[in-house]
């Protein structure tokens, strides 16, 4: 089964890009970290896994453009994961930004 991940790549100037990626599932399998891992370096960034639970990303390389990379949406054409954007609107304004975030 396909997923189509869509993610957002944030740079360290603080501009975003957003982005889609492919990877293909077994049935009633659900999209993970191990997955995502290697479709992000297939497409030129080598991350790992910065929060499990929110699906966010970090570069391995420090000096890499990118800060952080954010997968919004995880669909498949039956069940969609979304991003709740309120939710994180609001732990954004409750969490202070570290510098260099």
């Amino acid at each position: 089964m396909e997923c189509i991940v869509r993610f957002q790549v944030i740079y360290k100037n603080e501009e975003a890009k957003n982005l889609r990626g492919l990877i293909m599932l077994g049935d009633k399998q659900e999209a993970s970290t191990e997955q995502l891992i290697p479709m992000f370096k297939k497409i030129g960034f080598d991350v790992m896994v910065e929060n499990q639970n929110d699906l966010t990303f970090k570069p391995v390389r420090p000096d890499e453009p990118y800060t952080r990379i954010r997968v919004t949406e995880l669909d498949t054409g039956e069940e969609v994961y979304r991003e709740d954007a309120n939710l994180r609107q609001i732990l954004e304004n409750l969490i202070p930004r570290s510098p260099g975030l």
